[in-house]
């Protein structure tokens, strides 16, 4: 795995001259934060070296490298998922691959189903923890320990700093946020009324299918993390109508723009 690495990363450098600490995973409907993104050069992930590829409508997959206002940013325009049929180490090998380049910190985002009464369709989450309810973890097996220790501390997933620093952007600019804890669950099917009220009785206030195993494996790395959601449909009892993978993406797009710009102004600040 440590060759495929360093011959994934190599491949990157040799397309872009790369100098940047900070990685972005735009999740369904928000990968439009990349067309922000100026002085850009774009890889297609086929082209990396054994890079996985994105099978979902909305992720177009491709790396995108340049300037998000005045910082040079790496985004994936695209992520993996489990249920895609890949193993975690797969769905996570671009976390790899992006500490490899040099960058300490990541911002993640997603959409995600909120299961917290309070919340409402198009709401900003900062996550500030989750629950990993995965059939597979992404550190099961070997471990490398140039690549982080055999048991990491997870007691602040979610970096303390950039959830206050992100708040203060939030008021500053009128925007509603709110906070939770992430779900991650395997999919693709969205989840039951019963399965909805497990997840809020367990302590959760948003769940979806992704974002987890690449923050453990951020963690183990010892990378700084930043994680955002949209809440696109409701799990609230009184409040659960049909959703299909295309409204979501909808609500994503909608809100993106309030999204990018507290990712923006965290990045810059």
């Amino acid at each position: 795995m440590l060759e495929k690495i360093r011959n994934a990363a190599q491949y990157i450098r040799s397309r872009v001259n790369f100098n940047s600490r900070y990685g972005i995973i735009l999740g369904t409907g928000l990968g439009n934060l990349a067309t922000k993104i100026t002085d850009r050069t774009e890889i297609d992930y086929h082209d990396i070296p054994d890079f996985p590829v994105s099978t979902v409508e909305g992720h177009s997959g491709k790396l995108i490298y340049g300037k998000l206002g005045h910082t040079e940013v790496l985004a994936m325009q695209g992520r993996f998922h489990y249920y895609e049929g890949y193993d975690m180490k797969t769905v996570t090998f671009p976390v790899r691959v992006m500490h490899e380049l040099g960058i300490d910190t990541l911002f993640v985002s997603n959409a995600s189903g909120g299961v917290n009464p309070e919340f409402e369709i198009g709401d900003i989450m900062i996550i500030t923890d989750h629950i990993n309810l995965f059939p597979e973890h992404p550190l099961r097996g070997k471990n490398y320990d140039e690549l982080g220790p055999r048991f990491p501390d997870m007691h602040e997933a979610y970096d303390r700093g950039l959830i206050a620093k992100a708040k203060e952007i939030a008021q500053r600019s009128g925007i509603r946020v709110v906070e939770g804890v992430y779900v991650g669950t395997q999919g693709p099917t969205f989840e039951t009324p019963a399965e909805y009220k497990y997840f809020r009785i367990i302590g959760g206030d948003a769940v979806g299918m992704s974002t987890v195993p690449e923050v453990i494996v951020a963690q183990h790395m010892g990378m700084k993390v930043f994680g955002l959601s949209i809440i696109t449909d409701l799990g609230v009892e009184e409040k659960i109508v049909e959703v299909s993978h295309e409204e979501v993406q909808k609500i994503g797009n909608e809100r993106q723009p309030l999204m990018t710009h507290i990712i923006t102004e965290l990045i810059n600040s």
